[in-house]
């Protein structure tokens, strides 16, 4: 072989089904591929043309969606599309985009063909539809909490679709077009639902899929006013929705099937699918991050906005901590802005002097979630000139303002965005204005020191950030009057409890009877932690990372720093779990929680959360004291 087909079986020979091919079927395999390229963007199959090949992805990323334009699947390296458009009639089931540059290999059908005629263990691989990718992601998920504390009800995006045992096979066909879906459930009225809890199968009979419409029915030249008990699956494996996603995923590789029917209270809600389980898999951050980069312009922006929600569901539902979640959701939020300010760039042109993008408050400490507002500035190079260059960066920012407010993350109420002029200033002036806010903390420096103080570069000159980083750490370290009122300042947002530490609730308003989580809970707790972190010279800005600074100078006393830690991790955790349920409800989400909603133990808990959050604020009166500065 040539170095180059050396190179293709090589790639090939890592990745199921070619690594069980013999070596010289994989050799000449290597010398019939041929090869693609396609950008970022471009549409690679489109639904209902013709196909002749398969597709192995060599480098790069694509997505697959439905008929619908729903998304079915995300692939990249060693990735493989195209076949069940090969395996049924030749024509794309899936359509696909690249949503990065991408390398594929392609082989032809007839190869293919030949191949799956020769190679059972190649042809099981795609017969059985993913079943070996999902070994494959089980192994990969090892360290996680992927699908082991999911459920599979999470998996269910429509109502169950069921005929009769009676009804026709084309009335079937007619059924599963019109809803588009591959499979439907058969039921008997007649049959009664056992009381006994073992018998789960309710009322349904049996399942009809596409593929038994091919084989039992077509293949076999059986008329189509074949009753729907006559081509039925009776031997059903059946899941509860609340049983697990790795239960369902180990379901179906036990039993080769690749449709569960789920029941609540022994009676049929949906059915979940094999392609459902992977599509699942594919909804993470680290992809979303990837899909947001491929995004042309500022309505697919907005339009691929809409899976963040999904996104954030996830993680709650794989049980990920507050870090790792706020983490994730700032990243996201540092994309998008990365990509809108690069199409504002080539809609714009180049600027006219270097500059820095920043972003303030909960983007830059890592404890972004999904109810949030822009917080933003920017940072320019000393010879910027007003007159000359203010137009261009004025445009700049509204650009980017306006396609973060549609892409979800709302205007600023306190106008902090880059697109108000008071917000773009050079890096002497920024280190000017740090410098008299400290000098001169008054309400509102104080108010601005609690945004500004937490700032993190994502575009452009990014080490101008890192420099006013280090300015604020040494000159507010050293200022003991600043520190003081910092920590006034930083009392004023009191915990929601009362005198007997029960809960204080609004008690009028559009959220009477509800507690503020972020206003009465996750900000006092980052306003007190940011006061110590100052004080200890730390340039972190994740809360949670300020605290290991906090606990390395020994600031507080022993176990104080842990117990922040906990405080803010419990009420961090209640109000995610809290959006978290609202989108699964079909809700707006928010910070106001009805106490009433919680078991007694978790209100035990939010109390004892709010009751370190008392107790640290107190300690600040003592140990930042107006009149003495530090004790």
């Amino acid at each position: 072989m040539q170095a180059e087909q050396l190179e293709i079986a090589q790639f090939l020979t890592s990745h199921s089904p070619f690594d069980e091919l013999p070596e010289d079927a994989l050799a000449h395999l290597a010398q019939q591929v041929e090869v693609a390229y396609f950008r970022a963007g471009t549409d690679i199959l489109h639904y209902g043309d013709d196909i002749a090949d398969l597709y192995v992805i060599r480098s790069g990323a694509v997505e697959s969606y439905r008929r619908s334009g729903e998304l079915y699947n995300r692939m990249d390296s060693g990735g493989i599309f195209g076949q069940m458009g090969l395996l049924m009639n030749r024509k794309v089931r899936f359509p696909v985009t690249a949503i990065e540059d991408t390398l594929v290999y392609c082989i032809d059908v007839e190869l293919f063909t030949e191949y799956c005629d020769k190679f059972e263990v190649f042809a099981d691989y795609f017969e059985a539809d993913g079943n070996v990718r999902l070994h494959q992601a089980i192994v990969e998920q090892a360290d996680s909490n992927d699908l082991t504390t999911a459920k599979v009800k999470a998996l269910l995006h429509r109502d169950v679709v069921t005929v009769s045992a009676d009804a026709s096979i084309q009335e079937v066909a007619l059924l599963m077009s019109d809803e588009h879906i591959s499979s439907v459930l058969v039921t008997d009225p007649n049959k009664p639902i056992s009381d006994d809890p073992e018998e789960d199968d309710g009322q349904v009979v049996g399942i009809i899929t596409d593929r038994d419409i091919r084989s039992q029915v077509v293949a076999l030249g059986k008329s189509l006013a074949t009753p729907a008990h006559e081509v039925m699956s009776t031997n059903l494996t059946l899941l509860d929705a609340n049983d697990y996603v790795f239960e369902a995923v180990l379901a179906m590789l036990r039993d080769n099937v690749h449709h569960l029917p789920i029941l609540h209270k022994r009676k049929p809600i949906g059915v979940i699918s094999l392609s459902d389980i992977l599509r699942y898999e594919s909804q993470s951050s680290l992809l979303l991050v990837r899909g947001i980069l491929a995004q042309q312009t500022v309505d697919d922006l907005t339009h691929f906005a809409k899976q963040l929600p999904n996104v954030f569901v996830r993680m709650v539902n794989e049980d990920a901590n507050s870090h790792m979640i706020g983490t994730a959701m700032a990243v996201i939020g540092r994309t998008f802005k990365q990509r809108l300010l690069a199409l504002a760039e080539e809609k714009l042109g180049p600027p006219p002097v270097p500059y820095c993008f920043i972003a303030l408050g909960s983007m830059a400490r890592d404890e972004q979630l999904i109810v949030t507002d822009q917080d933003n500035a920017i940072i320019l190079d000393d010879s910027f000139n007003e007159q000359e260059h203010d137009a261009y960066f004025q445009a700049l920012s509204d650009f980017v303002c306006d396609g973060l407010a549609a892409c979800g993350y709302t205007y600023c109420d306190g106008e902090i965005m880059s697109s108000f002029k008071k917000w773009r200033l050079t890096r002497s002036q920024w280190r000017e204005q740090f410098a008299t806010w400290i000098a001169e903390p008054k309400p509102q420096a104080l108010l601005h020191s609690s945004i500004f103080f937490d700032l993190d570069g994502v575009w452009g000159k990014t080490k101008w950030a890192e420099e006013l980083k280090s300015y604020i750490a040494k000159e507010g370290r050293a200022n003991r009057k600043f520190l003081a009122n910092l920590a006034a300042n930083a009392r004023n947002r009191t915990p929601p409890l009362g005198f007997f530490k029960g809960f204080v609730l609004e008690h009028d308003g559009e959220h009477k009877h509800s507690m503020n989580l972020k206003r009465r809970g996750t900000a006092p707790l980052s306003d007190v932690i940011r006061v110590h972190a100052l004080a200890v010279g730390s340039r972190k800005q994740n809360s949670f990372e300020r605290l290991e600074d906090i606990i390395d100078a020994k600031l507080l006393p022993p176990g104080k720093a842990q117990d922040l830690r906990d405080a803010l991790e419990y009420i961090a955790m209640m109000r995610i779990r809290h959006q978290a349920w609202q989108i699964e409800q079909g809700e707006n989400p928010d910070n106001n929680l009805d106490p009433n909603l919680l078991s007694p133990f978790e209100q035990r808990n939010l109390k004892e959360a709010f009751a370190i959050l008392e107790k640290a604020q107190s300690f600040l009166k003592f140990r930042y004291q107006t009149g003495n500065g530090l004790n």
